[in-house]
């Protein structure tokens, strides 16, 4: 079922591009007492991924810090090499977006927010979506109809509502 605003999210385990190789992110520990935007994306250098919903964040990042946020999480179905090239290519990374991998998926279906398309090759990957997680609960969550979509998910949009 997926996860609804009010909802505390799963503990979750993340791995990210560190000094000595890929490390393990507990979200619990990014989330405890914290303001976070997490969103998540079909797939790393995808089309609307990387022309619309992660420059969106880039573009809103100063913005929603002076709204509270603490931190600015991407998550995506991917390995951790694949998330720090991107994060790279993109200016994520410089902005200051941290770039996780959910590598087996385990989050993405924990949520409720895995779908797959044959046709494109997206195999057990992750619904467009945004979200404000506060101390661990989903206090806002907005959801994209369509992955090709990047209106309701996107930076703007979150900033909206804080």
């Amino acid at each position: 079922m997926p996860i609804n605003e009010g909802d505390t999210l799963p503990g979750a385990t993340f791995i990210t591009m560190g000094a000595e190789g890929p490390e393990q992110v507990d979200l619990a520990e990014k989330l405890d007492g914290r303001r976070v935007v997490l969103f998540g994306v079909p797939g790393a250098f995808t089309g609307t991924c990387t022309t619309a919903h992660v420059p969106s964040f880039i573009r809103t990042k100063d913005q929603l810090v002076e709204k509270g946020v603490d931190e600015i999480i991407c998550v995506s179905v991917n390995d951790p090499f694949v998330m720090k090239a991107w994060g790279e290519q993109t200016g994520a990374s410089e902005a200051g977006i941290t770039m996780l991998a959910d590598a087996e998926a385990a989050f993405t279906q924990a949520i409720g927010m895995d779908f797959t398309a044959p046709p494109a090759g997206l195999i057990n990957r992750s619904k467009r979506f945004a979200m404000v997680v506060e101390s661990g609960v989903v206090k806002t969550l907005h959801v994209e109809e369509n992955p090709g979509l990047c209106d309701v998910s996107g930076g703007e949009a979150i900033l909206e509502t804080l």
